[in-house]
């Protein structure tokens, strides 16, 4: 207290005084432009994976490029809706809720199973094995949901140490390698590129541009997704893959992912 009975008024520390090399903290937050740059970046990160799920899926499924535009946009509202849900009412943790490639192999097991096997059309089909999806995953979360607002889960994390959850990323990292990878040698022209330069950009940027604010280190996806892409679009006017296998075009080119095209709101717009 100050002289005279005046309470201090409290004021959170600095985010350098908190933890080491964190520049922004739940107390202190980014400015707004930075924060919807940062906000876009982790998009970028989490659409590999809310494409990556569909591409691998809706086909096993009958689907085709239409089904698996749907599915996209259908993920990628669900997480925006979670996301707004979770950073309002839930935790409040700055992290984007997303597909998951852990519900993957129970996913290809339902797709797999016989009663689809009996239905000829392909649409018909993925309905089916969408709406048999659909129900499992509820019934899952319903044990989820049970656990989280029953507080029965706050009894386990109290045996949990801050240790225990490096393995538990380090295996969900590890486990995204035989996904990532093989897409990166379907068309490693353009993958391996990509590495390189997100790897030079946060790495080695910062410590031969000093002046940059961390700007490079922060903004190391934009920079290499705006680069390889142009760089794949080159590539794509160029002729490159004109006389390329059918497999290699689709995954190398830019404009043979047919989502765009499929999309119905973009359909019924044009």
């Amino acid at each position: 207290m100050a002289g005279g009975g005046k309470v201090e008024e409290l004021h959170p520390h600095p985010p350098r005084e908190q933890l080491p090399n964190i520049y922004y903290c739940i107390t202190s937050p980014p400015p707004w432009p930075e924060a919807i740059l940062l906000g876009f970046q982790h998009y970028l990160v989490m659409l590999g994976t809310t494409v990556l799920i569909p591409t691998a899926l809706v086909p096993q499924m009958g689907g085709g490029n239409k089904e698996k535009a749907d599915v996209i946009q259908t993920l990628l509202f669900v997480a925006g809706l979670s996301t707004l849900l979770q950073s309002l009412f839930g935790t409040r943790l700055p992290a984007v809720i997303g597909g998951s490639y852990t519900f993957v192999p129970t996913t290809i097991s339902i797709i797999l199973a016989g009663r689809f096997s009996d239905e000829v059309d392909p649409v018909e089909k993925f309905k089916r094995i969408m709406r048999a999806i659909q129900g499992a995953l509820i019934v899952a979360s319903t044990l989820q949901i049970v656990l989280g607002f029953s507080g029965l889960w706050r009894n386990v994390t109290r045996f949990l140490s801050p240790l225990s959850a490096v393995p538990l990323i380090a295996l969900v990292g590890f486990g995204l390698y035989e996904l990532g990878f093989p897409g990166v040698a379907k068309c490693v022209e353009i993958g391996l590129p990509e590495l390189i330069i997100i790897i030079f950009v946060s790495q080695y940027m910062p410590h031969v541009i000093r002046a940059g604010r961390h700007v490079f280190d922060r903004f190391a996806v934009i920079f290499a997704v705006v680069i390889v892409w142009i760089y794949a679009h080159l590539l794509t006017v160029g002729g490159a893959y004109d006389n390329a296998s059918p497999r290699t075009q689709v995954t190398c080119r830019t404009d043979r992912a047919g989502l765009i095209d499929a999309a119905p709101w973009l359909v019924n717009a044009s």
